[in-house]
């Protein structure tokens, strides 16, 4: 029963939405490169065009961690070194305490996932197969650049499936904690026994203003890049 548990809203929509659409993006171009692409006519056009959402999506999600909610901003989840170091040694021994936004260690892996993600996408727009696919700004890099880019993101393909891996394996492991993650970024709801560590005792408002602009940027960021 839920009666006794204290609900705490944790992730707005727009949190939600950037998720979901992230997972998308990044499912369609692993999808496209892994395999022939049915059923796509040109998998490679569609897998460029989904590192150009990602790419959007990533700025919206920078902009919304310094203005957006207040969960949602890194200023609340990103620790310390030593306190990051705390919370392992705590949980390895099973006295972690509970989050609502991320925990010392799911932040980290955070800007780590976004950081590889961005370097992802960007190097994309530099490369080129000499055949049916040239990124818009291969152009302005020789093709000892490219070549190296080329490689780099390939290397950097194996590890986003390896950090992959390990936010899933988190995620069971939460799960089996009786911690349901992927459920709240479905409702944006957590439920606590107790109250979780970085509870924060007032909002930061609606945030209309700051949703409109961030969302303005990401879109223009996508049109930009669709056309160029």
């Amino acid at each position: 029963m839920r009666s006794d548990k204290q609900r705490v809203a944790v992730w707005d929509t727009l949190i939600r939405l950037f998720h979901w659409g992230l997972v998308a993006a990044v499912t369609i171009s692993f999808y496209t490169t892994k395999t022939e692409g049915t059923p796509f006519l040109f998998p490679i056009e569609v897998h460029a065009q989904a590192g150009y959402l990602i790419i959007s999506l990533l700025v919206f999600r920078v902009i919304w961690g310094f203005v957006g909610s207040v969960y949602a901003r890194f200023g609340t989840f990103l620790y310390s070194p030593k306190e990051t170091a705390t919370y392992t040694k705590a949980l390895v021994a099973r006295r972690a305490s509970s989050y609502a936004s991320h925990n010392p260690l799911g932040g980290w892996m955070v800007v780590i996932m976004l950081l590889s993600l961005s370097f992802q996408a960007i190097s994309g727009l530099f490369l080129s197969d000499d055949i049916f696919f040239q990124g818009p700004f291969n152009e302005l890099v020789g093709r000892d650049v490219s070549r190296e880019l080329s490689r780099l993101h390939a290397l950097n393909s194996d590890l986003l499936l390896i950090l992959i891996g390990l936010h899933v394996a988190a995620l069971t492991a939460h799960k089996l904690l009786g911690e349901r993650l992927v459920t709240a970024m479905v409702t944006g709801v957590k439920y606590f026994k107790q109250s979780p560590a970085d509870l924060q005792t007032s909002t930061t408002g609606k945030h209309r203003l700051q949703a409109l602009a961030a969302l303005l940027v990401a879109a223009g960021i996508t049109g930009w890049l669709w056309f160029y």
